[in-house]
């Protein structure tokens, strides 16, 4: 049994082998303790005096001799539990090594099946999917190093031929070289897959605000007066704030593309998309230009608006005030009206600065194309003919007065 060169062909078949050698063991333990004390009773017989039944040298020999045999014994059962358990160490590696190569093969399957998505949700699952993998990688890695370390302390210890043992080590190697080059493949491709629709989410959010920021621009509402408008054209000045704040996303929309990868970049849809949102915001900005223009001019039509009203509020004060008004005969009392006339000059100097502003309003509306250009101007010949007629009463009033003065002069001298 100790003589046997059976060293099992796989792990189990050593195991077992191992099993019935520990058996042995403890037969040969068992025997030990008997033959030693047959021995120590056998001696007895060579150290007696006087009548000896046999030659006490036979006995030594026959002592000596079954210890010697018993040493061999020994001798032979730690040899062969030794190559036993070389036996399991050859055979745990190449089934470690087998079980990694089985892992390899199911990793392999599944990233030669393994798609990288359709769209951001599913890249990001499929990322977090690869980075267990990395992780269940990184373990497997550290195993097969211990494994591939069992394998060269074999082959130092010379025990088995090298050739089976160098050949599944380098077999094995290849191919776990082999899945982390496939394996830092497909998650390039992730990454670029991931980059490609992020880009493409980040590109319609600003379509999408764009698209919202144009029907704001494009609003026909620019109120209904003075304050309305005021408060619309401050809300429209935040929006081109915002408008110019994104022309830097816009502009680096190209740059983003160049640094996709280049089965991504030189889609013809992406490049289309990228255009379309440089005409977009372009026009948003054109758009956001005119409306900034049109509310100006609606806020300098109701100003004008409110002036010509404050004008004509004058105006009709004195023109009633005008047509009502009789010029005196009597001296003193010409004296106070011409004093009013004098205040009213001044009066009216100011005003027709304001007219002359209004009518100044109105030529830029004009020659801007407001659209409401005719009722602007409609609006200016019926203050400016207000105005003449205020005018040709004042220079009325003052001829009147004169002529009295003149009267009352010459009847003084007389």
């Amino acid at each position: 049994l100790l003589v046997s060169k059976d060293l099992g062909k796989h792990l189990l078949e050593v195991e077992d082998l191992l099993q019935k050698h520990g058996l042995l063991e403890a037969d040969i333990s068992a025997q030990t303790e008997r033959v030693q004390a047959l021995n120590t009773a056998a001696l007895k017989f060579s150290e007696l005096e006087g009548y000896q039944p046999c030659d006490p040298q036979i006995i030594c020999n026959r002592v000596n001799h079954v210890q010697t045999c018993l040493e061999e014994l020994e001798e032979l059962a730690a040899k062969r539990r030794k190559e036993l358990e070389d036996s399991r160490q050859l055979w745990t590696f190449f089934q470690e090594m087998e079980e990694a190569e089985a892992w390899i093969r199911e990793k392999e399957k599944i990233l030669a099946a393994k798609t990288c998505g359709r769209d951001l949700s599913s890249v990001m699952t499929l990322t977090n999917k690869h980075k267990t993998m990395l992780g269940e990688l990184g373990n497997r890695r550290a195993l097969l190093h211990q494994t591939m370390k069992k394998g060269e302390k074999i082959l130092a210890k010379k025990s088995f031929s090298s050739v089976g043992i160098q050949e599944k080590m380098r077999e094995v190697c290849l191919r776990w070289k082999k899945l982390e080059e496939v394996t830092g493949l497909h998650q390039q491709r992730l990454e670029d897959a991931l980059n490609f629709f992020q880009f493409s989410a980040e590109t319609d959010d600003l379509v999408a605000w764009l698209q919202d920021m144009y029907r704001i621009v494009s609003s026909d509402d620019f109120g209904h007066d003075d304050y309305s408008t005021q408060a619309l054209l401050r809300k429209h000045r935040a929006v081109v704030e915002e408008v110019e704040k994104h022309r830097a996303s816009v502009l680096s929309l190209r740059k983003q593309l160049a640094l996709l990868a280049p089965d991504h970049r030189q889609g013809v849809d992406v490049q289309i998309r990228v255009v379309e949102v440089e005409q977009l915001y372009g026009e948003v900005a054109e758009v956001a230009v005119l409306r900034t223009q049109w509310l100006q001019d609606a806020l300098a039509v109701y100003r004008m608006f409110s002036e010509v009203h404050a004008c004509e509020v004058w105006v009709d004060e004195k023109e009633q005030w005008l047509e009502k008004m009789e010029v005196p005969e009597e001296l003193d009392e010409v004296e106070v009206v011409q004093h009013r006339f004098e205040s009213l000059d001044q009066e009216m100097n100011s005003v027709m600065g304001r007219i002359l502003d209004v009518n100044q309003v109105v030529q830029q509306l004009v020659d801007g194309g407001h659209p409401s250009s005719d009722e602007v101007r409609s609006c200016q010949d019926h203050l400016n003919s207000r105005w003449n007629r205020v005018v040709e009463l004042v220079e009325n009033k003052k001829g009147q007065l004169s002529s009295v003065l003149k009267i009352q002069n010459f009847l003084l001298e007389c």
